[in-house]
């Protein structure tokens, strides 16, 4: 949805500043290409417009989470678009038709999608996935050489790749992830590097906290958005390109003793202004943010407070008495010298900073800049 005269809380989308984390990733990566991954709507920012921009800054390859998500992306990109997660018997003739790359994820799905690529009069093009400590899916690393084997001697595959997923990339210093990465070099070692075209272990905290894991190819999905997770490094200097913005609906004087929100969780010790932002938990705000977080009205820091509700946020206007309604409320963005970050808000949230970004709502409107 794009902004109109009548959306009251948008998210604004800096296309340019996607395009230039991109191709900074891309050159510090070299010679790995970079998988640019999309899934979930582009994390709910659009898949779209996000991904037309990465297509002309030179992106070679998108990835997703299942068929629905591949195949718009297919039908309108001449663009390989590959499923990263797994797929029912369901979605295999329609992957196939339309040329997307399909994962294996053991013997029964190697031969479904080689029956169904037979029956196409095609070869199926597909990339192995090793579950190394993930424990969600995966060929098991436990006899992992023989059923790959099995997978390869499938007569209508093309085996282009062979991958696993970390389960603790954003921490530097955890061992699992070294175990995961051991792991995956003696698999290949004993099948033999060679015989995959592609190879691929880095995620966007791989990419930042373990650069032994680049291989050939590397995936990133937040960084493109200048997000890091809270744990890790910040290796490279990206461009924060999100700003989630509402308005001033209200603004009153209330009186000492006067209680604000639901469950009466804040009480005005003296007389304050009192703001009221159209913007709520059903609007990205999270709940945890009642009585402990803040927004921006032209860099004035404006605590919340009483607790979020769905469609109603209530401010403390007492450093910026000047506001009116009408004023742009920074909720997620830079106001003059002051930025709130999609980071501040996850650790609000005690979260990370994917739930902040998928948890906008439908009505907030999307908007695109610098397209």
């Amino acid at each position: 949805m794009q902004k109109s005269t009548h959306s009251r809380v948008w998210i604004e989308i800096d296309l340019r500043a996607i395009r230039q984390n991109y191709r900074r990733i891309a050159q510090s990566v070299k010679p790995a290409t970079v998988m640019a991954v999309l899934k979930a709507n582009a994390y709910g920012l659009g898949i779209e417009p996000i991904a037309k921009t990465l297509i002309d800054a030179g992106v070679c390859r998108i990835g997703v989470a299942s068929l629905e998500e591949a195949l718009p992306l297919a039908k309108k990109n001449h663009i390989q678009i590959q499923i990263l997660g797994s797929m029912v018997s369901s979605e295999i003739p329609e992957a196939i038709k339309y040329n997307i790359i399909c994962p294996v994820t053991d013997i029964n799905m190697a031969q479904a999608i080689s029956k169904e690529a037979a029956k196409q009069g095609k070869k199926a093009i597909v990339h192995l996935l090793i579950d190394t400590g993930m424990g969600r899916l995966g060929i098991p690393y436990d006899g992992s050489e023989i059923e790959i084997k099995k997978c390869m001697a499938s007569p209508h595959l093309q085996v282009e790749g062979v991958y696993s997923h970390f389960a603790n990339a954003n921490n530097p210093h955890h061992p699992k992830t070294k175990e995961q990465v051991q792991l995956f070099k003696d698999l290949l070692r004993k099948l033999k590097p060679e015989t995959f075209p592609l190879i691929h272990l880095a995620n966007s905290d791989a990419i930042n906290n373990f650069k032994d894991t680049y291989f050939n190819m590397v995936r990133t999905g937040i960084n493109l958005y200048g997000v890091f997770d809270l744990l890790g490094r910040r290796t490279y200097n990206l461009k924060p390109t999100l700003a989630l913005k509402t308005k001033l609906i209200a603004k009153r004087l209330l009186p000492a003793g006067t209680t604000i929100g639901y469950g009466c969780t804040h009480t005005l010790f003296k007389e304050t202004l009192v703001g009221t932002i159209p913007a709520g938990y059903a609007d990205g705000i999270p709940t945890s943010a009642g009585n402990s977080a803040l927004v921006l009205i032209a860099g004035k820091e404006c605590p919340i407070i009483g607790q979020v509700s769905m469609d109603y946020t209530t401010i403390d206007l007492s450093q910026h008495p000047q506001a009116k309604r009408g004023d742009i409320v920074t909720i997620i963005g830079r106001s003059k010298d002051r930025e709130i970050t999609v980071e501040d808000w996850a650790k609000n949230k005690q979260s990370h900073p994917y739930d902040v970004i998928c948890s906008l709502g439908n009505r907030v409107a999307r908007v695109y800049k610098n397209g």
